[in-house]
């Protein structure tokens, strides 16, 4: 089991929406809800770089974004009680435990961020972790997926991923998992995903372990 981390295991997209509004108001523009549409799912710099695209700013200034919007949300994630499990979060890991299923963390954040969210959740709840700064190429490349499911030792046709965005999904089919979306945002109607759920509250092991065979047969 695959799981995203920002926004759909902890609800820390307000944290990085308020970092990236905080960085817009340094450069002069404004942070709108298009621009956070737009950046949902992608690698930081990748994110970066479209950010300071869409605000019109000068991708000379990318460095000292980078530093900015860094120090901001390493500060908000930090703070007492910043991460919060979304809802059914808790719930879902405690039962694929009792069934022993393989779980790994697989995020965009840079691991200093996600290892704050571990400290919350458990980090003995996974074993495996792949944060956006240990692969080459980011999400919505298949590259986090593939690299989990090998040290998972699972093949990516019976891994289930979990995730909240578009880019997110994206990668999760490409790397050839069975793909769930959990939106924590309204996302395109057109994304791609095997299905589609309003929470983790709606997500139970004999409900991934049944999509799982379903697909099966399709890739004998």
């Amino acid at each position: 089991m695959l799981f995203d981390m920002d926004g759909l295991l902890v609800d820390t997209e307000r944290l990085w929406t308020r970092a990236q509004e905080d960085l817009a108001a340094h450069l002069g523009g404004v942070f709108t809800p298009e621009i956070k549409a737009a950046l949902m799912g992608r690698g930081p710099d990748t994110a970066l770089h479209l950010m300071l695209s869409l605000l019109g700013v000068d991708g000379s200034r990318f460095a000292e974004a980078a530093r900015f919007v860094m120090g901001r949300i390493v500060e908000l994630f930090a703070a007492p009680g910043a991460i919060v499990a979304r809802p059914g979060a808790v719930e879902l890991l405690g039962a694929l435990a009792v069934h022993r299923v393989p779980l790994a963390l697989v995020s965009s954040s840079a691991r200093v961020l996600m290892d704050h969210v571990l400290g919350a959740v458990g980090a003995a709840r996974f074993q495996v972790s792949v944060a956006g700064d240990e692969v080459v190429r980011g999400k919505p490349d298949p590259e986090p997926y593939l690299r989990a499911s090998r040290l998972l030792a699972v093949p990516p046709a019976r891994c289930v991923v979990l995730e909240d965005s578009a880019s997110g999904a994206t990668a999760g089919l490409a790397a050839g998992c069975v793909t769930v979306l959990v939106p924590s945002t309204p996302q395109p109607p057109d994304v791609p995903a095997d299905a589609v759920v309003p929470s983790l509250a709606h997500v139970t092991p004999a409900w991934l372990a049944a999509l799982v065979d379903r697909r099966a047969p399709r890739e004998g």
